[in-house]
């Protein structure tokens, strides 16, 4: 262990509001102290801060003791994330503590990947071998908030597609053309996060799959914040920090708000 990652392992402070679930934790190096995961995603905006404030009682701990600050920046709900975002970026101001954003597709990948496997044949076994974890979210009219990471045989977490919005079919038809590239090389695979709207997709990846000789895992998972906290601890440890003046989400897209106004300046230009 590095001088620099010793001198990370203090108390992080993680929220993420991006979907329906409220997740936030307090962590210490590995050690939980805290976490709370609520459904109510129109009381984010109601709750957060008195979750906040409930955790760090019952750590008894106060902002003194906090490190950092780890917010997931989404993709997800517009106004979701800017609930955490917001909040996260006050606190890091008010107590002048450092701000790291986490992917929230990303931890939501990663703490799916981090939950006990059966059967644990699925796991890569070498370098050369790929477990792919494909987190997605919901984000309406068949598309899915996506992307791809990847783990190996030597315990390596890569990333191998952007967060973005995509029709979940179109999605499903990529990752069979990148299955049929990487032929052999991909041992199993693991779609993740809310599935229930898209079943019909994940069903078909399966199939694709099957044929293809890689054994497709559906596994329904819900945001934790100890994963915001353990992902947001690497890139404090690499010193990348957010303005919190100037940090704002991944929205990956416009609203729909938005784009009706797009529309209504682009026909007022052309008149």
């Amino acid at each position: 262990m590095t001088t620099e990652q010793k001198r990370h392992k203090g108390i992080i402070l993680a929220l993420d509001t991006s979907t329906a679930s409220m997740a936030a934790a307090v962590v210490k190096g590995e050690e939980v102290l805290a976490e709370i995961q609520t459904l109510a995603e129109r009381n984010h905006s109601v709750h957060v801060v008195t979750h906040i404030k409930e955790m760090l009682r019952e750590c008894a701990i106060n902002e003194a003791d906090i490190e950092a600050i780890a917010v997931g920046n989404g993709p997800g709900s517009y106004t979701g994330m800017r609930i955490a975002v917001s909040v996260a970026k006050t606190l890091a101001w008010v107590w002048n503590k450092p701000l790291v954003g986490v992917s929230s597709l990303e931890a939501l990948a990663f703490g799916a990947w981090h939950q006990p496997m059966e059967p644990r044949s699925e796991v890569p076994v070498n370098a050369e071998e790929e477990h792919w974890v494909l987190p997605i979210m919901d984000a309406r009219r068949g598309q899915v908030y996506s992307s791809g990471f990847s783990m190996n045989g030597q315990s390596q977490w890569n990333r191998w597609l952007d967060d973005g919005v995509r029709l979940m079919k179109d999605f499903v038809d990529k990752l069979e053309q990148r299955l049929q590239e990487q032929k052999g090389k991909v041992r199993s695979i693991s779609l993740v996060g809310d599935l229930s709207l898209h079943e019909q997709e994940a069903a078909r990846l399966q199939q694709i799959g099957e044929v293809a000789g890689v054994a497709v895992k559906l596994q329904p998972f819900i945001q934790e914040g100890q994963w915001i906290a353990k992902l947001g601890r690497m890139k404090l440890e690499a010193g990348l920090t957010e303005d919190p003046h100037t940090f704002i989400p991944n929205y990956t897209q416009l609203t729909e708000a938005e784009v009706v106004w797009k529309a209504k300046q682009e026909g007022g230009t052309k008149q």
